[in-house]
């Protein structure tokens, strides 16, 4: 798992200068680790790169000397919080200590976690966050959060297939969301395009609390056959490690390891590292390269330079070896002959990967890459002993033992306290607020949530991404979660949901990453899916507040214990701290990621109805429940009470009801009930499609329309009776509500909403919001912002 956050100072490099220039003997010199253990007193900006005053004379401990500036540079990077997880460490453990699964081929601590999908094929799947980059450069941040995560996938040994990403801004109508969301969609879109990967779906959120600290979470899939499994390890004394790629250049210097390590001031970034940039064409190459490269059965091991770039790549591999590394640092390609040997380490510059290669290999590995005119060079070699070592131009200027600049970082348990506010607002109970009284006044409220930022048509943005590319995909956006075919003579496909309640998360951290999860669960299995696996992207404030991580450690507590009863692996993940202005922190977000496979895809369940006719039925139980609720939000700007009831095993007799009756083809359309509730539910099956309904709404309107109860789905069918007799064995309540067809959604002896206001006012909040045909015009894609190789 990683993650990602801020450290430092001043300008964009500034304690990398330190370095270089600062105090001492080191300004006009080469520090090598002969000149470090002669110089013991020399000072260095070790605050400065994010390091606390024990962590350097640790590193002091470890080396029996201080460390060069290039051992510094290293060390600062790897033990900062994006790439060591010292401070959540001691909370994911708990993903570890669930019970093994069949399913799960490779787990917690790879690239990437691997699942059994049957007939011989594997699935990795991982997300992971680019939120503070994605603040400081919102296009480039999000682009190369994308390709990074894109790598991940790659270096397991997957074609990748698909993406997702989640979004959160601040409020919709902000000065600086209009500056920062074209830009975030841009670039997610720009570098998925460019890829050839259709992106099947997501959540785009919006909340005072993300002003300043956006969220920019992607998603990629990749399959492969159990045989072709990668893993990043360097072994074999004499192999060759292989650079191959994009040149290294200055941007990114310390980028996403730096700024997700620290809390953002009221102006922003204390310290603005030089954001990555992406090139979506040469990742292109990269990807057809390194698939050919393992065709050929070429290397040993392989990772790819992402945060910490050559600093983590390295110690990395060489940590997870069985000897070590010896790597000649100015045989690196590089764009600017300008950098030191501190900022090629600290380079987070994109597009790169490193392979270990047997010498008789080597050709071949060339050869490959000189076709896909991808960059190659032999840079270092693995090493007998346990020590990682770099020159530069003949003088030696690292030599570590790798595994403490990898794997044995600081581990911090830190302080936790219950927020003081959490007793108060879960006491101010959202059941109180003032309800619609009239039927006037319910039509008002239904179409207010309907058409608010976070619940209206999402056309503005998933017009921007190409979701059909390939070919394969099933479902995407706006159906309830993204269906890929994986093979195309027997139809076998994975469905894939991305959710993170993050009302839910701050009135109670435990219950709402389990509801999260739940919802995630549900609405893989709404497409008719089994649920197979979990990965998670954890976004919470400065682990350095005790409130905030204790809302930290509820949420990992909470999605073990929901994994745990839904007897799902956690196969990995990322952990973005920080994510803070001053000492206000967002809401805690766990968004979870569930992956489910699909026998046969041609069986997948819609979410909108398509035809008149049908019955129209309620899948679950509804309860008076408005905590964390759409409604209360959009209606009254209230946020207070407890959040929804959850029962995992409701969930789990409704995800297999889903199943067999996908299997046995008794429903037309299915739709998952969470946000909004049932308005929101029936508003997007009607429209889907353009097909009204006739309902009957028994007992309190007002709570069946908004209580946000789980384990409920809408679905249509033309056999009413046999649905029902199924529910009945799985053990779900059913409730008939009415049937579809005409032009308007019909409450009998209430109210009627014509389809044509109800699209108006859904479709036409993020365009008038964020430009448009009608409204302007939206991001474009700066100049020169693509790197030249």
């Amino acid at each position: 798992m990683s993650d990602d956050g801020t450290a430092g100072h001043a300008s964009a490099t500034a304690g990398l200068s330190d370095l270089d220039t600062g105090p001492g003997r080191l300004a006009n010199r080469l520090d090598t680790v002969d000149l470090a253990a002669g110089t013991p007193d020399d000072e260095q900006p070790f605050a400065e790169l994010g390091l606390k005053a024990d962590e350097y004379a640790r590193i002091k401990d470890i080396l029996g000397r201080r460390p060069t500036t290039a051992e510094l540079a290293m060390y600062s990077v790897m033990w900062s919080e994006h790439c060591s997880y010292k401070s959540s460490k001691v909370h994911l453990r708990q993903f570890g200590d669930l019970p093994p699964s069949d399913a799960l081929l490779v787990g917690i601590g790879e690239n990437a976690g691997v699942v059994d999908v049957g007939d011989g094929y594997a699935v990795t799947f991982k997300v992971e966050s680019h939120n503070h980059p994605s603040y400081v450069e919102p296009y480039q941040g999000a682009a190369t959060g994308v390709g990074g995560i894109v790598r991940d996938i790659l270096t397991m040994g997957a074609r990748p297939i698909a993406v997702m990403d989640s979004l959160r801004f601040g409020r919709a109508d902000a000065p600086d969301t209009a500056r920062v969301l074209p830009g975030v969609v841009a670039g997610v879109g720009g570098y998925g395009n460019c890829l050839g990967l259709p992106n099947i779906g997501g959540e785009l959120l919006f909340d005072d609390c993300y002003a300043g600290n956006p969220l920019v979470n992607a998603l990629c899939v990749g399959v492969m056959k159990h045989e072709d499994v990668r893993l990043a390890k360097a072994e074999g004394v004499g192999n060759k490690v292989i650079l191959f790629g994009a040149r290294t250049g200055g941007d990114g210097i310390g980028g996403v390891s730096v700024l997700a390590s620290e809390t953002f001031d009221a102006e922003g970034p204390a310290k603005r590292p030089a954001v990555q940039v992406g090139d979506p064409f040469t990742e292109k190459l990269l990807i057809e390269a390194c698939l050919e490269i393992f065709a050929a059965d070429l290397v040993t091991g392989i990772q790819d330079l992402g945060g910490a770039g050559l600093s983590c790549a390295t110690s990395e591999l060489a940590s997870a070896g069985t000897g070590g590394m010896h790597v000649d640092l100015d045989t690196v390609p590089l764009r600017d002959s300008t950098l030191t040997p501190a900022e090629i380490l600290m380079s987070e510059s994109q597009e790169r990967m490193c392979a270990i290669v047997e010498p008789a290999k080597v050709a071949d590995f060339l050869a490959v890459c000189e076709k896909w005119d991808v960059l190659a060079t032999v840079i270092g070699e693995v090493t007998d002993g346990d020590r990682l070592t770099v020159d530069w131009h003949g003088e030696r200027i690292v030599d570590v033992p790798p595994r403490t600049v990898a794997h044995e970082g600081p581990v911090y348990e830190r302080p936790m306290i219950r927020p003081a506010d959490l007793d108060a607002l879960q006491a101010d109970d959202a059941g109180r607020l003032p309800r619609p009284t009239t039927a006037a006044e319910l039509q008002a409220h239904w179409l207010a949530v309907v058409s608010s930022p976070d619940a209206a048509d999402k056309t503005w943005v998933t017009e921007q991404y190409d979701r059909y590319v390939r070919g394969n995909t099933v479902l995407a956006q706006p159906d309830d979660a993204g269906v890929v075919r994986i093979d195309e003579e027997s139809n076998r496909g994975i469905a894939l949901a991305l959710d993170g309640n993050a009302r839910y998360a701050r009135l109670d951290p435990y219950l709402g990453a389990q509801l999260n999860l739940a919802e995630a669960y549900r609405n893989v299995a709404v497409s008719g899916a089994k649920p197979l696996a979990v990965t998670n992207c954890l976004n919470f404030g400065s682990p350095e507040e005790p409130e905030v991580m204790w809302q930290f450690a509820e949420a990992v507590r909470g999605l073990a214990d929901g994994c745990r009863e839904l007897g799902l692996p956690v196969t990995g993940g990322n952990v973005s701290l920080y994510n803070q202005t001053g000492d206000v922190a967002i809401n805690p977000t766990p968004v979870i990621g569930v992956l489910g496979v699909h026998e046969d895809v041609r069986r997948r369940i819609p979410s909108g109805w398509r035809k008149a006719g049908e019955t129209v039925l309620l899948l679950g139980a509804t309860a008076p429940e408005f905590g964390g609720s759409a409604w209360a939000s959009v209606v009254h700007g209230h946020l207070g009470g407890r959040p929804p009831a959850l029962d995992l095993a409701a969930e789990r007799a409704l995800a297999d009801l889903l199943g067999a009756l996908g299997n046995q083809a008794l429903i037309s359309s299915a739709h998952d009930l969470s946000d909004g509730g049932l308005a929101q539910g029936l508003t997007e099956s009607a429209l889907r499609h353009g097909v009204g309904a006739r309902l009957r709404l028994d007992g309190d309107a007002f709570t069946a329309l908004f209580s946000e109860s789980t384990a409920r789905v809408v679905v249509t069918t033309s056999d009413p009776g046999g649905v029902k007799t199924t529910a009945q064995w799985a053990g779900v309540p059913v409730t008939e509500l009415g049937t579809t067809g005409g032009d308007a959604l019909v409450l009998d002896g209430l109210l009627e909403l014509p389809l044509t206001e109800v699209r108006a006012a859904w479709t036409a909040t993020l365009p008038a919001l964020f430009g448009g045909p009608e409204h302007g015009t939206t991001f474009t894609v700066p100049a020169g912002t693509v790197p030249t190789s």
